[in-house]
């Protein structure tokens, strides 16, 4: 199995979510890679079979270029560099694979907080990539940390979405 994971991180929260996914995801990929989504591929390799993606909360959404901006003001380690959204809006998919999941991180556990994973979901289907698994995980605040048990959800929800169906 070949894994992809991308993740857009402003805080080291999200980072810190997708390695421990990758850890979990690599007891069974055969080939992973693992990047931040300024060093991520133009275009998906045909022989992809998991593609995982994840971002953390803004404004109910997927971090926009004036939210990055925001954050750099805070103290944020924000690269000039496009971020989930503008990825997912010029990635060249030729061969779609076969399963594509999206994950975030985000300050509480409630529905009005939104999800950057709902939005990775609808920014995929415009590149004909359909999500089947989602996962929120929680920060204490804006700029972390982790709530308590979250990495470790991270770490389990990687290997599940690698294990066989």
């Amino acid at each position: 199995m070949e894994t992809l994971i991308v993740y857009e991180s402003l805080w080291g929260n999200t980072r810190q979510v997708a390695e421990e996914i990758a850890r979990g995801a690599g007891e069974l990929s055969d080939v992973l890679t693992l990047c931040a989504v300024a060093d991520a591929p133009s275009s998906l390799a045909p022989s992809l079979d998991l593609l995982i993606v994840g971002a953390p909360t803004h404004a109910f959404t997927l971090p926009t270029p004036s939210s990055r901006a925001e954050a750099r003001t805070h103290g944020a380690a924000v690269p000039h560099a496009p971020g989930v959204r503008e990825w997912l809006a010029t990635l060249v998919v030729e061969s779609p694979p076969a399963r594509v999941a999206a994950f975030d991180t985000r300050q509480g556990r409630s529905f009005i907080v939104g999800s950057a994973a709902k939005s990775i979901a609808r920014a995929a289907k415009h590149r004909a990539l359909f999500v089947s698994d989602t996962a929120d995980f929680v920060v204490t605040s804006r700029e972390g940390p982790l709530e308590q048990g979250e990495l470790e959800r991270a770490y389990a929800w990687g290997r599940a979405l690698t294990a066989p169906r």
